[in-house]
């Protein structure tokens, strides 16, 4: 396996394509810092998107749902599949409306799914996705019974296809625009947790984990 995806009709950056990457480990790593991707599929003829919260085993994006949902009924049948994830890292303020822009990074995926079927599969499946939200989770937590199981379609989707998209840095005011009195940069942005609200009905003896104490992003 090489270390960057092939670049073909499909997953090529052609707008600011100076902003694209198809190195494995930058579109891996911003997978893997996401909390929620969005999945693209058509049925009859209609294109769908629905967000949901992911994981990242290798090459495979696992993600799971209600077997009748329209997104596991696509997923689980093989249909193509295109991803996409968005982090953003701040807003570009320039001088003029026009060069107004926001620093990110983005990745678009292909692939089809298959369903995951086996318990021992669901369940490595389930546990890297709830890890994948909160480090430390799933050993504090009850496991799936059988009949949850049943009633949860795991997909993993190998990853065919894919490519980065990013931009970073001040903005690209004109050179007459960079003459006017406005103030212009970079306001950044960041993801993190709040301090954490207790379910009202938890027994007031139970003390906040440390997984969740200590929680951060990637």
């Amino acid at each position: 396996m090489t270390d960057e995806f092939e670049i073909a009709q499909r997953n090529r950056v052609r707008l600011h394509a100076d902003r694209g990457n198809y190195d494995r480990e930058v579109i891996y790593q911003i997978i893997d810092e996401a909390i929620c991707c969005h999945v693209a599929f058509v049925e009859g003829g209609q294109p769908f998107v629905i967000p949901i919260n992911h994981a990242r085993s290798a090459d495979r994006l696992l993600l799971h749902g209600s077997p009748s949902g329209r997104l596991m009924e696509r997923a689980q049948a093989g249909e193509p599949l295109c991803i996409a994830i968005t982090l953003i890292d701040g807003l570009v303020l320039a001088r003029s409306a026009f060069s107004h822009s926001v620093n990110y990074r983005s990745v678009v995926l292909f692939g089809r799914g298959y369903p995951l079927t086996s318990d021992d599969e669901k369940l490595q499946a389930l546990e890297a996705i709830t890890e994948h939200l909160v480090p430390g989770r799933w050993a504090a937590i009850r496991r799936p019974t059988a009949s949850e199981l049943k009633a949860t379609a795991v997909v993993a989707m190998p990853i065919e296809s894919a490519s980065a998209k990013i931009r970073s840095g001040p903005p690209v005011d004109g050179k007459q625009d960079r003459e006017l009195p406005i103030w212009a940069g970079v306001l950044p942005l960041q993801e993190q947790p709040m301090p954490p609200v207790a379910d009202p009905l938890l027994d007031p003896g139970i003390p906040v984990p440390d997984h969740v104490r200590h929680y951060r992003r990637k």
